[in-house]
């Protein structure tokens, strides 16, 4: 079960989003490197997540050769940049094997599947693999395979969208914890 002392034990095991990229072969490095520069937040976008008032951590369970993930997880790492309060870190998937069956979407184990958890590492939501408008995109282009290779980044528009999507994710979480009664209590506030 994901209780929160089991996400604590998890959390403590997962490394930060640059040592996880490390992790990957030289390809697999150079195109994370190269969606994250593609990644901008918008000035509105940055105050938004700037202004995040409790801690927040967030476990991704991951597979650094996922196109989907170099697709995703930069996305998570740019919005994690604009508040110090985002703790992220990142697991492999077959590494952590009882976690992702545990976390499965659809009935696989899907990647990424972000876990937003609250400071005391009680589960606040789960998201993940993709986002709305990338299956939308990938509907759309009727590419048939269930998994893009990420060798070629999508469009500006299609990452500004996505980018968004996850900023929505994450104002949910910042929101749903500013607003806990137990939270509230803790932090008088």
């Amino acid at each position: 079960m994901l209780t929160a002392t089991y996400l604590a034990e998890k959390f403590a095991l997962a490394v930060p989003y640059d040592q996880y990229v490390l992790t990957g072969t030289e390809e697999q490095q150079r195109r994370w490197r190269q969606f994250h520069e593609l990644v901008k937040l918008t000035e509105s976008q940055r105050v938004l997540i700037g202004g995040f008032a409790r801690d927040m951590k967030v476990l991704v369970v991951s597979g650094i050769w996922c196109g989907d993930c170099v697709e995703q997880c930069p996305i998570l790492q740019k919005i994690a940049e604009a508040n110090p309060r985002i703790d992220l870190r990142f697991v492999d998937r077959d590494q952590q094997k009882d976690l992702s069956d545990q976390a499965k979407i659809c009935g696989g184990n899907r990647v990424p599947v972000v876990l937003f958890l609250s400071e005391d590492n009680e589960l606040c939501g789960i998201a993940g693999d993709r986002t709305l408008q990338r299956y939308r995109a990938i509907t759309a282009r009727q590419l048939g395979a269930s998994c893009p290779t990420g060798l070629v980044p999508p469009g500006q528009a299609e990452v500004a969208l996505a980018v968004q999507e996850w900023v929505d994710q994450f104002e949910r979480i910042a929101l749903m914890l500013r607003l806990s009664s137990r939270l509230r209590k803790l932090h008088g506030d």
